[in-house]
């Protein structure tokens, strides 16, 4: 017998109508994960008090997914995360790192039709997920969608179309799903000693700086020479290539000279950043940008938030950063 802890944040899949669009419904996905009750399979369903759409979400919801996490861990053998589509990338790599010493099954899920629709993928979603927080020796956040079981700290949202709306560009799915389960237990990533989770702090200020030819450079320099950012993440050219433009070097010292970061990844999808294969990567990496390697944005900025809230700054902040703490990295 397995016991699973269903926590239910928000999102489309348990949204109805109404006259503005899409909202959620409180109340209504209890009522419907009746359906998945089975023998050997007894589950709790907490919903939270405040059901937001997932493009509102806020450091601030993230800590409240932690602590429920933390307050009943021993109570569960699993754990399902139900989550709006728009930043459940963010919040699987929030938990990947913050949830520390994890030995136990954390899967998001979500959907990209409400469950009341008739064509819902929700179904699907919601029984994978439940699939793989019954096993006992996933111990890591994945995100189960569209028959796929992905890394949570490798996963990307994709698609806003169709339903294999997740995808993880740069590692192999951890399990696929048809008749039967297929699960690459070969990828898993082993428990790390004594569960200590982490609570994040909600007073950072992290920027995402995309890089666009032109005055780019430059706008990007200005916000990292601001003191009031603690970090940034810097999506590159290529495999990590940027302008040699002063303003944008000197922010990037600026803002390593107080004890910040900046994460230097690549804005391709797949791919990594790599220092010296061009020379247009050695000056952000002379100015004192870490290389991101192939993270995701989404994984960089939850790296970033979780290890600067646990007090790092300077080169053990960078030290850190450049190494994979979660199989969120692949290590050159």
């Amino acid at each position: 017998m397995s016991r699973v802890l269903v926590l239910y944040t928000g999102g489309t899949i348990g949204m109805t109508e109404t006259p503005d669009g899409l909202a959620p419904s409180p109340g209504l996905l209890p009522g419907l994960l009746e359906r998945f009750r089975r023998p050997g399979l007894d589950f709790d369903v907490v919903e939270f008090d405040e059901l937001i759409d997932s493009s509102a979400i806020e450091p601030r919801h993230w800590n409240r997914i932690i602590a429920a996490l933390a307050e009943r861990y021993g109570d569960y053998d699993g754990f399902v995360v139900i989550h709006g589509t728009d930043t459940m990338a963010y919040t699987a790599g929030v938990l990947a790192f913050a949830l520390r010493g994890l030995a136990k099954p954390v899967v998001l899920t979500g959907a990209q039709l409400p469950l009341l629709h008739p064509r819902s993928d929700g179904w699907n979603n919601v029984a994978d997920a439940l699939e793989a927080a019954c096993q006992p020796a996933l111990h890591e956040v994945a995100i189960a969608f569209d028959r796929l079981l992905l890394r949570g700290s490798r996963a990307r949202k994709l698609d806003v179309e169709h339903f294999a709306g997740f995808g993880s560009p740069n590692a192999e799915p951890l399990a696929r799903f048809a008749i039967h389960p297929h699960w690459n237990k070969a990828v898993w990533l082993p428990g790390q000693g004594e569960f200590q989770p982490k609570a994040l702090r909600e007073d950072l200020s992290i920027a995402c700086l995309f890089l666009s030819p032109g005055q780019g450079a430059a706008l990007a320099g200005r916000l990292m020479a601001d003191p009031a950012l603690d970090a940034a993440v810097l999506m590159s050219y290529g495999s990590g290539n940027a302008p040699a433009d002063p303003a944008l070097l000197n922010g990037v010292k600026a803002l390593t000279a107080r004890g910040g970061a900046v994460l230097n990844i690549t804005q391709a999808p797949r791919g990594a950043v790599e220092v010296g294969a061009y020379a247009a990567s050695q000056p952000l990496a002379r100015a004192g940008a870490v290389a991101g390697a192939d993270l995701t944005p989404e994984a960089a900025l939850a790296k970033l938030h979780v290890l600067l809230s646990a007090g790092l700054s300077g080169p053990q902040l960078a030290a850190q950063l450049a190494r994979p703490l979660r199989g969120e990295m692949s290590a050159h």
